[in-house]
């Protein structure tokens, strides 16, 4: 797989990098694990979970960068039709 020079990355979090987006007409996008980033946090960082989540969710989830904007994935399953709470 080619991927595109202009793909945008998070600093700091390769080791969260699960794949590539990709959506006809739209350019590639870097998709990272919610919780792999937090096992970063907490273990580069030696932060609480509590305290990785509210720092990623501000600093690189919550930040727009423009259209190459990253996609952090929190994973989920279906159970009986529903997601979980």
């Amino acid at each position: 797989m080619r991927v595109d020079d202009d793909l945008l990355l998070a600093d700091g979090f390769d080791a969260a990098l699960i794949g590539i987006g990709r959506r006809c007409g739209q350019p590639d996008l870097a998709v990272y694990s919610i919780t792999l980033a937090i096992g970063i946090l907490m273990a580069r960082d030696h932060m609480t979970e509590e305290d990785a989540r509210e720092y990623l969710e501000y600093n690189s989830i919550g930040a727009w960068v423009g259209e190459r904007t990253p996609i952090w994935i929190e994973s989920a399953s279906i159970t009986d039709g529903h997601l979980p709470a």
